[in-house]
C-alpha cells in the first residue's frame, strides 16, 4: 500500500514568505535609519582633534583651487573627518581674517587632523612644497659672494622644496643637490626636456652638471615633490622652453643673427651686467662687438667660474682660460652664465640703436655710461673707481 506524503497547504508557505520579506524590509529600514543618522550626526559633522597622527600626506593645490573643491581629496586621504567640519573651519578662518587664499603647490599635512589644523596647514608657506620662485640672474649652483652671504642657486631651491625636515619625515622622495647634478651629468639632453635648438650645445659640455645653465627660466614653477630628479628637471626645462619661445625667440633669432641658444646666452650676460633700464643698450654693445670680432671682456663671464664673486675681478681671474671667460676668448661664452628674465631676452631680440662698444657702471645708483671711444671708456672707468664701484675686497 503506497505511503502518504504529507504536504503543507500552499497558503502556509505563502505566509512564511510574507513574514520573511516583511522582516527583511524592517531590518533594511532600520539599517538605513541608522546609516543616515551616523552619516549626518557622526560622520557628517565629525572633526578630529589635534595636528594629526604623524602619517604625512601631500595634498596638491592647483591654481584656482578652493577649499570646497579639495574636500573630496582630504576625505579620501583621511586628513579631515568631514566636509562640514572643513567648510566650517574655512568660513571661520575667513571671518577672522586669519588666512589668505589657497596658493598652488603641494602641502605637507597629516591624517586625522582637526579641520582648523588642516586649514592652517593649507595656508602655511612653510608646509608648501614643489614650488620654486626663481629670481632673474640666478645660477644653478650656489654662489659665494666676497664679503657677503652665499646666494642660493636653483639646485638648492629644488632640493629644499622636494621635502622639508620635520614636515615630511617618513617620505622617501626627497631629492638632493647631488641627485640633480648626477642626473644632469648622466642623462641625454633631449631626455631632460632640452629643446632641439639647445641640444647640441648642451651635449658639447659633456658631463658638466652646469650644462643646462640658463635653460630654467626665472619665475614661479610648480613640480611634483614626490617625483624623481629626472622628472622634476624635465618638467622645469620643458616649461622654461615654452616661456622663452613664447617671446618669439625662434623667429627673432634669425633677424638678430644669433642662434636661439646664443640669444639665451647673450641675455644672461645682460642680466648680470646692467640695470634693467639699460638692457637694450647692453644688447647693442654685445652685437656690435661680435660684429667687429672684438672680445666682449665682460667681468660677469669671469665671475661665473671663480670660487667667490664680486663686481670687480682680478688680473689673475681675467687671465684664466675657461669656456666662459670673454677676456680670454672671443665670442659668447659656451653656455649662459645665469637664468635670463624675459626683459633681458627681449632686449636681445630688440636691441637699441647705437654704435657703442663699451659701457661701465659709474656709481652706486647704477648709472651706466656707454661709449664708442676707448679713451672715453677709460675715463668712465676712472670715475667708477673713484665712486667705489670697482673696489675689490680681495
Amino acid at each position: 500500500m503506497p505511503r502518504k506524503i504529507r504536504t503543507e497547504p500552499r497558503y502556509r508557505r505563502r505566509r512564511q514568505w510574507s513574514i520573511a520579506i516583511s522582516l527583511a524590509l524592517v531590518l533594511l529600514l532600520v539599517f538605513v535609519v541608522v546609516y543616515v543618522y551616523y552619516q549626518r550626526e557622526v560622520v557628517g559633522t565629525r572633526d578630529y582633534d589635534g595636528a594629526g597622527n604623524g602619517n604625512v600626506v601631500l595634498v596638491r593645490v592647483d591654481e584656482g583651487d578652493t577649499v570646497s573643491g579639495l574636500v573630496p581629496q582630504l576625505l579620501e586621504d583621511d586628513v579631515v573627518g568631514s566636509r562640514s567640519a572643513m567648510i566650517t573651519a574655512a568660513d571661520e578662518a575667513e571671518q577672522r581674517g586669519e588666512t589668505r587664499g589657497l596658493e598652488a603647490g603641494y602641502y605637507a599635512l597629516q591624517q586625522k587632523m582637526s579641520a582648523d589644523a588642516a586649514m592652517q596647514a593649507l595656508t602655511d608657506d612653510e608646509r608648501r612644497l614643489g614650488v620654486i620662485d626663481i629670481p632673474t640672474g640666478v645660477t644653478l649652483e650656489d654662489v659665494a659672494v666676497v664679503g657677503g652671504e652665499t646666494r642660493s642657486g636653483i639646485f638648492t631651491a629644488i632640493a629644499e622644496n622636494s621635502c622639508r625636515e620635520g614636515l615630511t619625515d617618513g617620505l622617501e622622495d626627497c631629492v638632493s643637490v647631488d641627485d640633480l647634478r648626477e642626473t644632469i651629468a648622466t642623462t641625454p639632453a633631449a631626455e631632460l626636456g632640452v629643446p632641439e635648438w639647445a641640444v647640441d650645445s648642451v651635449e658639447a659640455r659633456g658631463d658638466d652638471p652646469r650644462r643646462i645653465e640658463g635653460l630654467i627660466a626665472p619665475g614661479v614653477h610648480l613640480f611634483d615633490p614626490t617625483a624623481g630628479p629626472k622628472e622634476i628637471l624635465t618638467s622645469l626645462v620643458q616649461d622654461s622652453a615654452e616661456i622663452y619661445e613664447g617671446t618669439g625667440l625662434l623667429e627673432t633669432a634669425q633677424t638678430v643673427g644669433l642662434s636661439p641658444y646664443q640669444m639665451i646666452t647673450a641675455a644672461s650676460l645682460i642680466e648680470r651686467e646692467a640695470p634693467e633700464g639699460d638692457f637694450d643698450k647692453v644688447a647693442r654693445v654685445i652685437l656690435n662687438r661680435l660684429a667687429e670680432d672684438q672680445k666682449l671682456e665682460f667681468d660677469s663671464t669671469v665671475n661665473y667660474d671663480v670660487a667667490a664673486q664680486e663686481v670687480a675681478t682680478t688680473d689673475d681671474d681675467r687671465a684664466r682660460t675657461t669656456p666662459w671667460n670673454t677676456y680670454a676668448k672671443k665670442g659668447l661664452p659656451d653656455t649662459p652664465i645665469a637664468s635670463p628674465g624675459i626683459t633681458a631676452l627681449q632686449a636681445v631680440e630688440h636691441p637699441a640703436e647705437g654704435d657703442w662698444l663699451y659701457f661701465v657702471t659709474v656709481d652706486m645708483d647704477g648709472r651706466t655710461v656707454f661709449n664708442r671711444s676707448f679713451a672715453d671708456h677709460e675715463a668712465a672707468i676712472e670715475e667708477s673707481r673713484r665712486n667705489g664701484v670697482l673696489d675689490s675686497a680681495r
